[in-house]
């Protein structure tokens, strides 16, 4: 076995065996590189080096902004709101409270573009809410995980901005843009899904669709979503790039929850900051880390090794794409949704676009995949959020979730052979 054959050996057995040891997901990656640069016999200090590298980017540093922005909006008592925006448009329906959850779900991911935040925010409202109205706890907990997801389509998510930093330079305002229909998309299927078992299962209806309280709600509403106005404008106007307007995006949310809502207090813009440390050191680590690890696959050739072993399977596009689906499946299972878009971009993103798919419509379908992931035992972290705040085994909550995965998988698969879905707004703007 040659040099190279050992430490692409050495690079994944190590780190898939610390997967499935449970070890932090930073720690695996980190650990798995040291190794592979040992039987390379390259020095360590190459590994300070390649992590320093990884984190110096001007793009990245919207990252940190947009999780800023997100915590502030969502503690800053913009869920209440949007939860009444939401009930004012689709509350009327059979199925009603399930219908706000995800069209709320859609307002909310355009403000927080976290799953987790989403689903701990409108999850802690509305699952007690949908109790209380007769619908069974573990639907409304499985109708308030899978909608979290949206938010990771719906800009600004700063997955996306990874994404683009992974890809090598990919428009962030083009991501932007290319999530909306996709969002919307999803919301729809979920819809479609809820509304069955709701008429199944004789769930009520809302108050009568009435234009005025539409109006009403949308007025109040209007400081939260002006919010995303700033964001995805000034990025796809190129009126700022997407850390200025994170950032900008930062002072309007500290502004809007401090001074009209009047959410949160000063003392807690404090405890707000302290947050997005915590989340933000995670996400740094993980991408240092990620970033040697990058580096030896490149180095070791493994993106082409994995382009001929699936081309060598099939060489149908349509197999090739669905294969390409599998793979990041079956990678949310065991892994968080940064390191599968980091680790996997450079491995995944050439076989994409020799198939035709751009790689703007690529990080959308790495995103949902992703999204889905976050959803499956035995590392789905919003799972475990949803079980936690529904105080309900998860056994139950992935039970009722089958269902709305049957949904997700129809708009993955939408998504991936329908180019237009994501790409009809970049197109349009550009």
């Amino acid at each position: 076995m040659t040099v190279n054959m050992t430490a692409i050996a050495v690079l994944m057995i190590s780190f898939f065996v610390m997967i499935l040891l449970r070890f932090p997901i930073a720690y695996a990656v980190a650990l798995s590189s040291v190794l592979c640069l040992l039987v390379e016999g390259n020095p360590l200090s190459t590994l300070c080096q390649f992590m320093v590298k990884g984190i110096s980017s001007f793009s990245l540093m919207a990252v940190p902004f947009f999780i800023t922005m997100g915590v502030l909006m969502g503690t800053g008592g913009i869920s209440e709101k949007l939860i009444a925006l939401a009930d004012a448009c689709v509350g009327w329906m059979t199925g009603g409270m399930a219908m706000v959850n995800i069209v709320a779900s859609y307002f909310f991911g355009g403000i927080s573009g976290s799953a987790a935040a989403d689903t701990a925010s409108l999850g802690s409202i509305l699952i007690p809410m949908m109790s209380e109205q007769g619908y069974d706890t573990d639907f409304s907990t499985a109708v308030t995980i899978t909608s979290s997801c949206e938010g990771l389509l719906v800009p600004p998510s700063h997955n996306m901005v990874i994404y683009a930093m992974s890809a090598g330079g990919v428009s962030i305002g083009a991501l932007f843009l290319a999530g909306y229909i996709p969002g919307a998309l999803l919301a729809f299927s979920l819809m479609v899904g809820s509304y069955i078992i709701s008429k199944k299962r004789k769930y009520p209806k809302g108050e009568k669709f009435s234009f005025i309280r539409f109006i009403k709600q949308l007025a109040i509403s209007f400081w939260a979503l002006a919010a995303i106005v700033i964001v995805v404008i000034g990025v796809v106007g190129g009126v700022f790039t997407a850390t200025e307007s994170a950032a900008i995006a930062v002072i309007y949310s500290l502004i809007v929850s401090v001074f009209i809502y009047k959410g949160i207090t000063w003392k807690g813009v404090w405890k707000v900051l302290d947050e997005c440390v915590n989340t933000l050191s995670i996400v740094l680590i993980l991408i240092a880390t990620s970033a040697v690890f990058g580096n030896c696959l490149t180095r070791l050739h493994v993106p082409d090794l994995a382009a001929k072993a699936i081309t060598g399977i099939s060489t149908n596009p349509y197999v090739i794409a669905l294969l390409v689906d599998l793979i990041l499946l079956v990678l949310g299972c065991i892994m968080d949704m940064a390191p599968i878009i980091l680790i996997a971009t450079p491995i995944l993103l050439p076989i994409a676009t020799s198939i035709g798919i751009d790689p703007i419509q690529f990080g959308i379908i790495m995103v949902l995949n992703c999204g889905i992931g976050l959803l499956t035992p035995p590392v789905g972290a919003v799972l475990f959020i949803g079980s936690a705040v529904a105080k309900l085994p998860m056994e139950r909550v992935v039970k009722a979730t089958l269902p709305f995965y049957v949904c997700m998988l129809i708009t993955l698969v939408l998504i991936t052979f329908i180019p237009g879905i994501s790409m009809l707004l970049p197109h349009l703007m550009h």
